[in-house]
């Protein structure tokens, strides 16, 4: 068997993820988050790029019953957004909830300081270690208040549940 080797930049080091604020725009309901390689909250102004950009990465309208065609799901006009102010790229990661209990993404990044050439991100991530520690804690949100609640969905309850912590 064929071991790989991997070289690392360095080891692990936590990073501070913050709710930033509940974003609405284009009949989206978005919790905002950050994670910055330093300092406690990614740059504002990369939070300002990643709000104009919600009309471009997600899709219209915001909620969406479902037609005939297999793939053409149900959208409800709920997710979250995760501005990643990263050593290497800014990112911007757009998550709705549609289907009943998928997550659709669309990633943005630039070089960090090139924030107008912000586009979709050329590879086919889905997040890394930080960024995923916050789709974890939505899909338990999820669950708790949408899927698994008796008496139906709480959209509000699942809108008003954040995650504060180092990872």
């Amino acid at each position: 068997m064929t071991q790989t080797t991997m070289t690392r930049t360095g080891a692990h080091r936590p990073r501070p993820i913050s709710f930033l604020k509940l974003h609405e725009s284009n009949g989206w309901r978005l919790k905002f988050y950050g994670i910055a390689a330093t300092g406690e909250r990614p740059r504002p102004e990369l939070v300002k790029t990643a709000e104009l950009l919600v009309p471009t990465a997600l899709p219209h309208p915001a909620a969406h019953k479902g037609g005939e065609d297999p793939y053409d799901i149900d959208r409800y006009g709920a997710g979250f957004v995760i501005v990643h102010d990263a050593a290497d790229y800014a990112f911007a990661l757009y998550d709705w909830w549609a289907g009943e209990n998928e997550i659709h993404q669309r990633i943005f990044s630039s070089l960090p300081n090139r924030l107008g050439a912000m586009r979709p991100h050329p590879t086919p991530a889905i997040g890394c270690v930080w960024e995923l520690a916050v789709t974890d804690f939505e899909r338990r949100a999820w669950l708790r208040h949408v899927l698994a609640r008796e008496g139906g969905a709480d959209m509000e309850a699942y809108l008003a549940e954040h995650f504060e912590g180092e990872v």
